[in-house]
């Protein structure tokens, strides 16, 4: 569960970048952004669970950690708590009146629910009895609906305030990035360190971790950070570091939590916190210190360019990856683990086989035979994504989505990573239909190009501009 939950709170940023789908470059740089922490999740999930069941470290390696920092002394006991009861938190009292007007849920029959208290046994709701609150009239005190139609309600509802906020948040970051806030934000967050630059990015995962701490919550840190990412303020190097830093700063609301339990559920309590902080130190040691190690940043770099391409990938992604994934996993561990390592092992064996050729075939392919050193063999449709887009372009409500005129007038512009550049060959490639003249103008033996754009509201003054320049030459 410690291991899901890490990669659902990266599905927060993944969401916001999408609310920049209308700029092609932008997009590109803000999925990127979003998706290098859904990789490296994945990847530390993937190779973190494989080592967990075959050695058990993190298990053992947190239980010493328990036994080494409590033991029975009720003095001790009482510190822990008095630190987790009393742990910092600047949102909560913003948040918590709005909340409490809204729904209040009683924790002792969650508690009592999950350890089989007999106490609770007959309890059937888990809000508060004899509170005034709004969705107390529509529970079993009033309209008497049930915990699962109040907890849709409250889904359906969350996910609209969610969506909203991060439009807003992201509406709110582009009006306030002015010049001059875009230069400081450039010099200061992609500057490097004076002579040890290796040490730049350990002070992005620092600063990632300490903000985190400050606000609780990494997805409100990683969701501020994609749009900056979008507008190319921050890079996608700068950018992972801090959102590293971002998932140790998480797990301190787990840590102080935990110091709060009672008794006997002390340890077990701050275990499986450490277990948190334990797996997110491992994978930042897998996949951040050795560069090559990097793979999260290349994958990233991969998506944002598909889906910049493809812009119904990114729904594809968001669905696949955080809810069909995680349901066909959790299917398959109904069945036995048996059945789930006899179906997952070959896939990933495949997946493995497939990355490892396309490795070579960019890199060494003469090492490959000629009929695998592309997969030009393989149909179309198992080789690309071409034919899903064809397909979505020809419906008339994706059709807008998907081939915007302004850029996907010519083919050539799903290869190009800058706006600007595709610009301008739009420009140059439609000169003809546009009345564009050229002048050409004789200067220190040298023949100059100058390109005038006769649209028509400014087609006068430039004819005006153009003569009054070929007059100056002449004379």
């Amino acid at each position: 569960m410690i291991f899901g939950s890490n990669v659902g709170t990266s599905v927060t940023n993944t969401i916001v970048s999408m609310t920049q789908a209308g700029d092609r470059e932008a997009f590109r740089r803000a999925f990127a952004a979003a998706t290098v922490h859904d990789m490296f999740n994945w990847l530390s999930v993937i190779v973190l669970t494989i080592l967990e069941l075959s050695t058990g470290f993190l298990e053992i390696s947190s239980e010493y950690m328990v036994n080494a920092m409590l033991d029975d002394s009720n003095n001790q006991t009482e510190a822990l708590k008095n630190v987790g009861g009393h742990s910092p938190d600047l949102l909560k009292p913003l948040t918590k009146p709005l909340t409490n007007l809204i729904i209040q849920v009683d924790r002792q029959v969650l508690i009592g629910w999950s350890f089989q208290d007999e106490k609770y046994a007959n309890v059937t709701s888990i809000l508060k009895t004899n509170e005034t609150y709004l969705l107390a009239l529509l529970g079993e005190q009033g309209l008497g609906w049930s915990d699962v139609a109040l907890g849709i309600i409250l889904l359906v509802v969350s996910l609209v305030m969610l969506c909203g906020c991060l439009i807003v948040l992201m509406k709110i970051l582009n009006s306030m990035l002015g010049t001059q806030m875009a230069i400081l934000i450039q010099k200061t967050i992609n500057a490097k360190i004076p002579y040890v630059p290796w040490l730049t990015g350990y002070f992005a995962m620092l600063l990632g971790c300490v903000i985190t701490i400050l606000v609780r919550s990494s997805s409100v840190f990683t969701s501020t950070l994609t749009p900056l990412c979008g507008t190319g303020l921050v890079t996608l190097e700068t950018a992972y570091p801090m959102t590293l830093g971002s998932n140790i700063g998480t797990t301190t609301t787990s840590i102080l939590a935990s110091f709060a339990a009672d008794g006997q559920y002390l340890k077990p309590s701050v275990q499986i916190s450490l277990v948190h902080l334990l797996f997110n130190l491992a994978g930042i040691t897998l996949f951040y210190p050795i560069p090559f190690m990097r793979w999260p940043v290349g994958l990233a770099q991969i998506l944002g360019d598909t889906t910049a391409n493809y812009r119904w990938f990114a729904g594809f992604y968001l669905a696949g990856m955080f809810v069909f994934a995680p349901l066909f996993v959790f299917t398959l561990s109904l069945a036995g683990t048996q059945i789930m390592y006899a179906v997952l092992i070959p896939i990933m064996i495949l997946g493995l086989i497939v990355v490892i050729i396309n490795v070579i075939q960019n890199k060494r392919s003469h090492w490959l035979p000629h009929f695998i050193r592309d997969f030009s063999f393989l149909p179309l449709w198992m080789r690309s994504l071409k034919p899903l887009d064809d397909l979505f372009s020809q419906l008339s409500c994706c059709s807008k989505c998907i081939n915007p005129p302004e850029l996907d007038s010519n083919p050539d512009f799903q290869d190009l990573r800058d706006v600007e550049s595709a610009n301008m060959l739009r420009f140059s490639g439609n000169h003809n239909n546009e009345k564009t003249e050229f002048h050409h103008i004789n200067h220190m033996g040298e023949e100059m190009q100058v390109l005038v754009n006769c649209t028509p509201g400014n087609q006068e003054k430039q004819r005006q501009e153009t003569e009054a320049a070929i007059s100056r030459q002449e004379a």
